[in-house]
This record gives C-alpha cells, structure tokens and sequence, in this order.
C-alpha cells in the first residue's frame, strides 16, 4: 500500500507547480492590464494630447503669462507647506514614537484625519474661519490681513491636506526602532538637538526624503482644498491644477493638456525618486545591525 501511494503522488506534483504558475502569469496579466488601462493610457493620452498641435503650440500655452503665474504659484506655495510639514511631521512623531503621554492616541487621530476628510470639507472650514463672514473674519477685515482668496489662504489648505505625509512615514520606522540608541545617548551626556542630529536624524533620513517627496507631490497637485479658498482669480490665485481646470473649461484642450502634462512629469519623477528611495531603504541596516 505504501508504494501504491507513492507511485500515486509523483503525478500530482506536476500538476500542482503547473496549476501555480498559471495562476501566477493570470494574476501577473491582469495587473498589468489594469495599470495599462488606468495608468499608463490616461498618461499617454495626456502627453499626446499636448503636442497634438506640435511643439510650438505645447511650448506656447507653457509660456502663457497665466501659466508662468501658475507655475511660480505652485512652486510658492509648495515651498512654504513642505517645510512646515517637515518640522510638524518629525516633532510629531519623534512625540508619539519615542514618549508616553495621555492624548497619545488622539494625537495620532488628529494627525491622521487630514486622511478622512475630502478636500473640499476642509477647504470650507477655512473659508467658515478665516472669510469675511467667518469667525475670525471682521477682526481681520479690520486690521487688512485677507487669507481667504490670497495666497495665505492657499498655503492653510496645502499644509492641512498634506499634513500626514511626513509624520505617517516616520511614525512605524520610529517606533520600530526604539529608544534605546536615544537613551544611551542621555546617559553619555549628549542634549536633546545632539541626539536628534547625530542618533535619529541618520536613522530615519530616507524615510524622511520619501515623506516629503510624497507631500511635495500631494502640495503641487492638490485641487480641492485649493479650489474653495482660491477665487480661481487668474494670475493671482490659480496652482496649476486650478489652471488646468480653467483651460478645460473654456475648451482650449491643447494648453490645458500642456500645462498638465506638468503634472503628469511631476508624478513620474515622484515614481522614479519613489523607487530609488525603496531602494535605499531596503538596503539600510536594520535598528541593531551594522554594515558589513
């Protein structure tokens, strides 16, 4: 009976590894399949709807004054939210991963909640805030401070919808790896900037250049937050995606492709840089490990 059994399982191994790697390629086909379908089409489509009137069309509806405005627009207002939510999302999670506090969860549901709320509701709460029927909007009308269809107004709405990124990368790297590099560097007498320059800095540095490459991304594409508190007025409050939005709507298709294709340029270098940076941190040792 045991050699009947044996002579019965060779064949059915065969079938096992076949019927594994068919499942294996299906999967694999239809992955790519739906990237192709939902990615890379749709980007494609993107870059050749732009030139589809040639290059001096393309480069013509780049140099618009409208466009250039957008352009410095987008890049002011990345530039504001991204540090601050560098300096935000350390503090942030070096608090939550390196201390115990009460508030601890909260803290980390307030930091998340940018997640859970649409763009738009939060735009709105700033408008309710900061317009000129909002809470604080009298008390500003009075002492000439606008932030509601000026640029304050945009950077608010950047820096709260952005404002997980950073902190959110940092916070399982962190707790991961622990407190005890930190604690030795107190008992060797160092001070609070020493250890973070030269103990947890060095640690969480690629995670860190991935946070703000995701929040640099989310900020110079962000729409909906924007898009309440902008007053789309041209040359003054309109990001990119806002002019975008404008040149669609007036039909003028071949200039709104080109100044998304922008945009679209901006998510493959953040893929690119992405990839890189998984790269990097891959190969880092982990906490405890030293490179050979």
């Amino acid at each position: 009976m045991s050699s009947a059994n044996i002579v019965l399982s060779v064949p059915q191994r065969p079938r096992i590894v076949s019927t594994g790697a068919a499942l294996r390629w299906t999967l694999i086909a239809v992955a790519l399949g739906v990237i192709g379908l939902l990615i890379a089409m749709p980007l494609a489509s993107v870059f050749a709807e732009a030139f589809r009137q040639g290059a001096d069309a393309y480069f013509g509806a780049l140099g618009d004054p409208m466009a250039i405005a957008a352009m410095k627009l987008t890049l002011i207002v990345a530039a504001i939210a991204v540090p601050l939510n560098l300096v935000f999302g350390v503090v942030g999670a070096w608090a939550i991963a390196k201390f115990e506090f009460r508030g601890k969860s909260f803290l980390i549901a307030l930091i998340d909640l940018p997640f859970s709320v649409s763009p738009v509701v939060s735009g709105l709460v700033f408008v309710l805030l900061f317009g000129m029927q909002g809470w604080f909007g009298p008390f500003l009308i009075e002492h000439g401070v606008q932030i509601i269809f000026a640029v304050p107004g945009l950077v608010l709405a950047t820096i709260f919808v952005t404002f997980p990124f950073v902190a959110r990368e940092l916070i399982p790297l962190m707790q991961q790896q622990g407190t005890q590099e930190e604690e030795a560097a107190v008992a060797l007498g160092a001070s609070g900037w020493q250890i973070f320059r030269r103990v947890t800095l060095p640690n969480i540095k690629w995670a860190l250049l991935y946070g703000v490459l995701l929040c640099n991304a989310r900020a110079m594409g962000e729409f909906g937050a924007v898009s309440v508190v902008s007053g789309h007025i041209r040359g003054a409050t309109n990001t990119i995606p806002l002019h975008v939005e404008i040149l669609y709507n007036e039909y003028n298709f071949v200039a709104a492709f080109a100044v998304a294709s922008l945009l679209a340029l901006l998510a493959l270098l953040t893929l690119a840089a992405k990839a890189v940076l998984d790269w990097r941190l891959s190969v880092s040792p982990k906490p405890g490990e030293r490179k050979t």
